[in-house]
């Protein structure tokens, strides 16, 4: 949102597109030996040497992906740059690099877009990431950022969607449906609040979700976990359009089946009361909410000892043979799984 202090504004007609550039970068530093340069030529420069080269984009539009009604402008610079991080390390890789391209309307002053950065800038410094480069233009519609994550992973390291085969166990990290249930709390508010201004919302006992929705975190720990236990995924993907999109996604590309089991997969007791609040099931939230950013990934049976009791993970179910993907219901019941996430061409 943008804050409505006392404290002048700055036009960004006054400032222009090289003026807000170096004044958003001007002091980033660079941390990874791979950056040979960064901010500040006609492109950035990285030598990986015998690694893999990894590279994802995930845009975020406003309207589309968030409401500035209820999100702050660096929580969303945060998000921003989280998100494309995520893409990274489902690929069992180590993000390292980050271009930022950012689309902005005239209605945002100087002082907005640095706090978008200010997000930024401090997810790269969390993970460990340089800010190398980016481009921005103005926007007739809102404001839009399309991050770009680059990475790298050894050769022989890199996992795909398509590699699960035949009695691979299924496995989760962290827990699912939280950052949906944060979004239904953000709505539900925000829509009291267009009734009634001088509603002030005790939030305190959603902070969970809420965090899960505005701030979320990628999994940055696990590629060096997998690599601590000597476990080597078949196949990987990260959750951000819900657990049936993914496993569906792998599923698909690997040409197998798969069924998963409603006790084993992995809830935070915030998330089960606020889905009873809203009269849906906590399950649907972890099915079908999406923008978790968790891990699923998909190991041989053999390493099931390996990750075994480890906090991190959970194995939510195995792959089978026969095409089709399966959800066994805490009463036994067999239910095929549908994409049914979060699809932003449909949710316009």
């Amino acid at each position: 949102m943008l804050e409505n202090n006392k404290q002048p504004k700055t036009d960004l007609g006054k400032l222009g597109e090289f003026g807000l550039i170096e004044k958003l970068t001007r002091d980033i530093k660079i941390v990874n030996p791979q950056t040979i340069k960064g901010v500040g030529d006609d492109a950035a420069v990285m030598n990986f040497k015998d690694k893999n080269v990894l590279a994802s984009t995930d845009l975020l539009v406003e309207g589309v992906h968030f409401n500035l009604a209820y999100h702050p402008l660096k929580h969303l610079g945060y998000k921003a740059a989280v998100v494309n991080f995520s893409d990274i390390y489902a690929m069992n890789g180590f993000a390292s690099q980050l271009l930022v391209g950012l689309a902005v309307s005239n209605r945002f002053p100087v002082e907005a877009i640095e706090q978008v950065f200010e997000g930024i800038k401090l997810a790269c410094q969390i993970y460990g990431v340089d800010l190398v480069g980016g481009d921005t233009t103005s926007s007739t519609s809102g404001l839009v950022l399309a991050p770009t994550a680059t990475g790298w992973v050894e050769p022989g390291k890199t996992v795909y969607r398509d590699g699960a085969e035949k009695n691979d166990l299924i496995v989760v990290t962290g827990d699912l449906g939280a950052a949906y249930m944060g979004l239904l709390v953000l709505q539900r508010e925000n829509e009291v609040f267009k009734v009634n201004p001088k509603h002030q919302p005790d939030l305190s006992k959603y902070s969970y979700v809420i965090e899960r929705q505005l701030k979320p975190e990628a999994r940055k720990d696990i590629p060096v976990l997998l690599r601590k236990l000597d476990v080597q995924p078949t196949s990987m993907i990260d959750i951000s359009d819900g657990l049936s999109s993914e496993i569906l996604h792998i599923t698909k590309q690997s040409g197998v089946g798969a069924v998963i089991y409603e006790n084993k997969i992995p809830i935070d007791p915030q998330t089960i009361l606020t889905a009873e609040e809203f009269h849906i099931s906590e399950i649907t939230a972890a099915l079908n909410g999406g923008e978790d950013y968790e891990l699923l990934f998909t190991i041989k049976q053999k390493d099931y000892d390996k990750i075994k009791g480890n906090p991190n993970l959970t194995v939510i179910g195995h792959i089978t043979e026969e095409p089709g993907a399966y959800l066994i219901t805490n009463d036994n019941q067999k239910l095929e799984l549908k994409a049914q996430g979060w699809n932003a061409l449909e949710n316009e």
